[in-house]
């Protein structure tokens, strides 16, 4: 996943009732649960034998390899309390209440004469309604990054650039590249 996927799904973490299971067992009998019990699908996301998971499950092997285990606890996070994020995400949507913190490059068409090469900003922005939701909708719709840097691009161009249309009535598209690091607030 991107940067901009990475930093929505860093945001719900803080939305979360309950702690995910801890133990590389624990992790792994959650993801089988997500996914049919089917150790062979399991075995095949995580790059590793069937015999691998078993031994997970049955607290044989404890410490999986790095990557292993970063992998696991990727999945485990996208997978946790699906549901009380996505209210969590819905009411922030709803109330205005997304903020996105970036340091990105940032460009933008206008009229003439206009200093519209692009340059690194650090940007600290509320999204507009719309553009909060369709960010979120998009992102669970597993949308490339690109598409998610349009989408952010746009709330910044409405909200930012154009401070909600009461200026740079001439700027025709903002684009969005070269993304430092991006954070997002859910604070609904």
């Amino acid at each position: 996943m991107g940067k901009i996927g990475d930093g929505l799904d860093r945001a719900a973490q803080h939305v979360l009732t309950r702690k995910p299971p801890k133990s590389t067992s624990a992790r792994v009998r959650f993801l089988l649960s997500k996914h049919h019990g089917r150790t062979r699908d399991v075995a095949a996301f995580l790059g590793v034998s069937q015999r691998s998971v078993e031994r997970y499950l049955k607290g044989d092997r404890k410490h999986p390899p790095g990557p292993v285990n970063a992998r696991i606890d990727a999945q485990v996070r996208q997978l946790w309390q699906p549901q009380v994020r996505r209210r969590a995400e819905q009411r922030a949507a709803a109330a205005g209440a997304v903020v996105v913190e970036t340091r990105a490059r940032f460009g933008f068409s206008s009229a003439a004469g206009s200093t519209d090469d692009p340059r690194m900003r650090r940007i600290t922005q509320p999204l507009p309604l719309s553009h909060a939701r369709e960010l979120f909708d998009a992102h669970h719709a597993g949308a490339p990054e690109r598409d998610l840097e349009g989408i952010v691009a746009a709330g910044l161009q409405q909200s930012y650039f154009r401070e909600g249309g009461t200026r740079a009535d001439d700027l025709d598209v903002v684009e969005l590249t070269d993304v430092d690091y991006i954070d997002f607030d859910i604070r609904g």
